[in-house]
């Protein structure tokens, strides 16, 4: 329950900001953070749509560079 609490204080700083974050698997998610409560952080991607993330799932955070750059990994080249 304290990590959880220092990840959210520590989310709410970046509230205006956008990020990537990463929570396992190969994918990401990436948003402008809106607000951090009661464990769960708001997002807002660039269509304007909201997402919702359990703060305790979160694994990485970075924050988003430029709109070409994506968290996470990228596929290798199909050359088939």
């Amino acid at each position: 329950m304290e990590r959880s609490r220092a990840v959210e204080d520590f989310l709410a700083r970046l509230i205006g900001r956008k990020i990537d974050i990463y929570c396992g698997g190969a994918s990401s998610l990436r948003g402008e953070v809106l607000k951090v409560e009661m464990g769960v952080l708001h997002l807002r991607d660039d269509d304007g749509k909201s997402c919702y993330i359990a703060v305790d799932k979160i694994v990485v955070v970075w924050e988003a560079r430029d709109d070409d750059h994506r968290a996470g990994f990228v596929p290798p080249p199909n050359n088939k």
